[in-house]
């Protein structure tokens, strides 16, 4: 697993060939990377990334080049936990299409009350900045690793298309 922080402009992760850290910057992924130093590809995100303020979170929903699906959680929460296994499936199998993201609502309130998050987990997709999707409650993801994942959150196709649901 690699050693994965976020900030402000971007994803900063750690080249598996040479350790030297790299940042993905939020309005170039769904595109190659490279590494600065070995020039060796680094592979998209197949996991969540775990957002630590409002600025990082607004940074990224707002300037991220891919659609951003949110995992609204606690610690304390049995369902979120029977969750996240789901979620870090998900991300692996959309890697590269999808961003997943995980928001700690005891570290950051302020995120839940703006986004409506009244029960754990909510799901949220976002695309340019906008809230285009949000579930409450916990789903599964489906059990064939044929089918596509994306069906499980894609209830109105809101990640298969380019335009949100505002522009629509």
């Amino acid at each position: 697993m690699n050693n994965i922080e976020t900030d402000e402009r971007g994803i900063l992760i750690t080249c598996p060939n040479c350790g030297r850290r790299n940042r993905m910057k939020y309005e170039g992924l769904g595109k190659v990377f490279r590494c600065g130093q070995c020039k060796s590809e680094l592979r998209p995100l197949g996991e969540p990334v775990d957002l630590h303020s409002d600025l990082v979170f607004d940074a990224l929903i707002s300037r991220s080049a891919l659609p951003v699906l949110v995992d609204f959680w606690a610690p304390w929460c049995g369902p979120c936990k029977m969750v996240a296994p789901e979620i870090r499936k998900v991300a692996n199998e959309t890697a590269g299409q999808v961003l997943l993201a995980k928001v700690n609502t005891e570290e950051l309130p302020s995120l839940a009350q703006r986004f409506r998050v009244t029960a754990i987990p909510t799901m949220s997709i976002f695309r340019n900045g906008i809230e285009v999707a949000h579930q409450a409650g916990a789903m599964a993801a489906p059990p064939s690793a044929n089918s596509s994942s994306r069906t499980w959150w894609r209830g109105n196709d809101e990640l298969a298309g380019s335009q949100s649901a505002a522009e629509r």
